[in-house]
């Protein structure tokens, strides 16, 4: 981790859970962070608990699902820090529906954020990196429902099943494109977690969400902070196309 020191990282989804835990790391780490997410007084306290750490956290109010404020964000990037060199795109909704069941606004807010979004945070992440031909790495976080299995017909969530078999299309997609670019210094990053106790239980309104993890097994966010460290952490030529991180002992997708 040592390369990324003083450089600038931009994190969505950046004020709990799994978001927080990635900036928490990447500060520690001595990295500048600019952590987007909608609840600015929950990034700003964030930011205050890092005092004294190598890094920094800029807390930034952001609703990736609004194109102009994403694209605000990575212009406001550039003008006050030069540019990206990292991108974290970790903002995720769900929905506890059955898609036979939920409505098209459902449909359409998981497809803007879980998708759309990270579709266009990659592209301005990308352009940056290019445009200071500079060593960037993107990490997107996936789930392990986004890749082939049974889903779990217990545990509806509308949408983001298929939200997240396109990140897997997604960044499958955008490193061949980098690929294909011999003087390409970006690399590319699926991370798939399993059950992870984050915010996401209770935004998508499953029933009996405060016992939901109790009675199996799951990672903590903290956890896929390491795994994220562990990616950005490896040689320039290493390339890490999927890192799927279960707890022990999980039995359904």
């Amino acid at each position: 981790m040592d390369r990324w020191a003083g450089k600038v990282a931009v994190v969505t989804g950046a004020s709990s859970g799994i978001g927080a835990a990635i900036v928490e790391g990447l500060v520690e780490a001595g990295v500048q962070v600019v952590g987007l997410a909608r609840r600015l007084e929950k990034l700003e306290a964030l930011a205050a608990s890092f005092e004294g750490t190598p890094g920094k956290l800029y807390p930034r109010k952001c609703d990736v699902r609004k194109e102009e404020e994403l694209l605000d964000a990575f212009k406001w990037v550039k003008a006050e820090l030069g540019g990206v060199d990292i991108l974290v795109n970790n903002a995720g909704i769900s929905n506890s529906k059955q898609i036979i069941d939920d409505n098209v606004d459902s449909f359409r807010g998981i497809l803007e954020v879980n998708v759309l979004a990270m579709a266009i945070a990659i592209r301005e992440a990308v352009a940056s990196m290019k445009s200071r031909d500079v060593e960037g790495y993107i990490v997107n976080i996936n789930s392990i429902r986004g890749h082939p299995g049974s889903p779990n017909p217990n545990f509806p969530t509308s949408m983001y099943i298929p939200s997240k078999y396109a990140v897997t299309a997604l960044t499958a997609t955008v490193r061949q494109e980098l690929a294909a670019d011999p003087n390409n210094k970006i690399k590319i990053t699926s991370i798939s977690p399993g059950f992870t106790k984050t915010d996401i239980v209770h935004a998508s309104n499953v029933p009996n969400a405060d016992n939901f993890f109790e009675s199996i097994p799951h990672l903590d966010s903290k956890d896929i902070a390491n795994a994220t460290l562990y990616v950005l952490g490896t040689r320039n030529v290493v390339q890490v196309t999927e890192l799927t991180v279960r707890p022990t002992g999980q039995l359904l997708d």
